[in-house]
């Protein structure tokens, strides 16, 4: 059988790569070898001869440096004998490629290190194009750092500072990236957290009888667009502008200090904060016992979104019916929330039959800022005027309740000066009361063994969101720090490796796919024409 001219072509380019690779072979793999067996013959004469007269602190501090040694040169023998192992030939058989003979090499951040490899790329003969296929093979992204540095600085983004993480990276690993790189990788990771959650399924086995959703709102600060401008523009300049030469932090302040006057002072109840709310919902069930007493909570999950009040209600509602609850007829479905009529009115409408509480200690506390109006503050006739009206909501009379803070009002006069402040602290009681009647009926929900305090989720806002998100001369940009926001909610959900494995694969997919995969972005969430209206 006579061979064609094309396919004397693609056996010489497949020989040139089988040549490329044999070269490889003989050189770096066995350099490679040389470089590792002589590692650990040191290694092990260092701990049989000069460690044995150092202190045991001296000699971890050393084995720590040769372990993270011998961790490189593991990492680069594997990619080097992957690479001679590699056929380049199946990428060749279309003809649409042809394989560059020179080697490009590459450098890749691993938790061990930098690590130097080379490959072949192949060049498309009909357009610009073209790609590595054995990047593609191993799984390697075009950010220059392997998946696990990736997930090691994106987890520890969670639980601290941009900084922070770095630093804490460092002393562990010996090098870490820069604190850009990191905010660049937790936008690029981020982008992929609603996807998981709502692919999310596993973790609700087990589920008890009774969901229970608790739903409230948080604000952090955001940086105005003054406040942008002020951060992207060039220090040197603003600081030669302000009388400061050097620029270095302590004559700034200096300069800045000198130049400002009283006139420039925020003024008396100025909101500096800028302060962007985030919608926060825990989920969780109760499960029966045969006395008919609930315990839980089974399943717990986070969730939080600087996106519209509505958007989160939607997510609660599919949430609900992906667990097994229809929002539309279930009655084991219970609500807790505070007074904000954005939430009860969008819940009443996703839940038509759930149960509804309003948070029992939001209301204790306005009671108490009423009764304050009345007696003096700590005084034990004070306490029990609390203690009274507290004691009718437990008892189901809140209707009654709010019959005898009407008769009070009318006692009132409404001339006299002394009275001003009570009638109107009573009047702002009544007002929050008296449309949420449904909401109190805490004999009933308790008789029912059901949750009348939102502590869950009062917590989630203290932990999520202020631990991490609401520091002090903290500044962010909502888009961004959404990315942050779903990250956290999945890492404290106890999710971060099973959500890192599902990225992973997304990654590995996109490759296997052509696509030129880059976690690193600087673009942030889109988060609808919703909440720019309501900003």
């Amino acid at each position: 059988m006579k061979t064609s001219k094309n396919d004397k072509k693609l056996h010489k380019t497949i020989k040139i790569a089988e040549i490329s690779q044999s070269t490889e072979k003989e050189s770096k793999e066995e350099e490679c070898l040389n470089e590792l067996d002589n590692h650990v013959k040191r290694s092990i004469n260092a701990c049989r001869t000069e460690f044995t007269e150092s202190k045991i602190f001296e000699v971890e501090k050393a084995i720590i440096k040769q372990t993270y040694e011998f961790g490189r040169l593991l990492i680069q023998l594997y990619l080097l004998s992957s690479h001679i192992k590699f056929d380049y030939s199946q990428h060749l058989r279309s003809g649409t490629y042809y394989l560059k003979k020179t080697l490009r090499y590459r450098t890749i951040k691993t938790v061990f290190g930098k690590v130097i490899y080379g490959r072949c790329y192949l060049k498309n003969k009909n357009s610009a194009g073209g790609y590595y296929p054995f990047d593609i093979k191993s799984g390697i992204t075009q950010d220059g750092f392997s998946p696990l540095v990736i997930k090691f600085v994106t987890n520890l983004a969670t639980r601290m500072s941009f900084k922070s993480s770095c630093e804490l990276f460092k002393r562990f690993f010996q090098w870490t990236p820069s604190t850009e790189a990191v905010q660049r990788l937790v936008l690029g990771v981020g982008k992929y957290g609603a996807g998981f959650m709502k692919e999310l399924t596993s973790s609700y086995e087990g589920d008890g009888e009774k969901l229970v959703i608790e739903i409230d709102g948080k604000a952090t600060s955001t940086a105005t667009e003054e406040e942008l401008r002020k951060r992207r523009g060039k220090r040197k300049a603003k600081e030669a502008r302000r009388g400061c030469k050097c620029g270095c932090q302590r004559h700034r302040g200096k300069s800045k200090q000198k130049g400002s006057k009283s006139g420039d002072r925020r003024k008396r109840g100025s909101k500096s904060k800028n302060g962007r709310s985030i919608t926060l919902v825990a989920m969780y069930t109760l499960k029966q016992d045969k006395e008919g007493l609930l315990h839980g909570q089974v399943n717990k999950k986070i969730w939080g979104s600087y996106c519209a009040r509505i958007e989160m209600i939607k997510w609660a509602r599919d949430e609900a019916q992906k667990r097994g609850f229809d929002p539309a007829t279930s009655k084991n479905i219970h609500i807790v929330l505070d007074g904000e009529k954005v939430l009860k009115d969008g819940m009443s409408e996703y839940f038509k039959e759930a149960t509804f509480a309003l948070d029992i200690r939001h209301l204790e506390e306005k009671i108490w800022k009423t009764g304050r109006a009345f007696h003096a503050e700590g005084s034990k006739v004070l306490r029990e005027w609390v203690d009274g009206y507290v004691e009718k909501l437990y008892q189901g009379e809140a209707g009654e309740l709010v019959q005898e803070l009407k008769e009070l009002l009318k006692s009132l006069s409404t001339r006299a000066e002394n009275t001003k402040n009570k009638r109107k602290r009573l009047q702002e009681l009544i007002k929050y009361m008296e449309p949420r009647i449904s909401m109190l009926q805490y004999k009933e929900l308790m008789n029912q063994d059901l949750v009348i305090a939102s502590g869950v989720i009062e917590g989630a806002a203290r932990y999520v969101v202020g631990e991490r998100m609401d520091c002090s001369g903290m500044r962010w940009i909502p888009q961004k720090a959404e990315a942050l926001l779903h990250l956290r909610c999945i890492e404290l959900n106890g999710d971060w490796d099973n959500f890192f494995d599902w990225v992973y694969q997304k990654w590995t997919d996109g490759l296997n796919n052509g696509d030129a995969v880059q976690v690193r972005t600087n673009a942030g969430i889109d988060l609808g024409e919703k909440y720019a209206k309501a900003a």
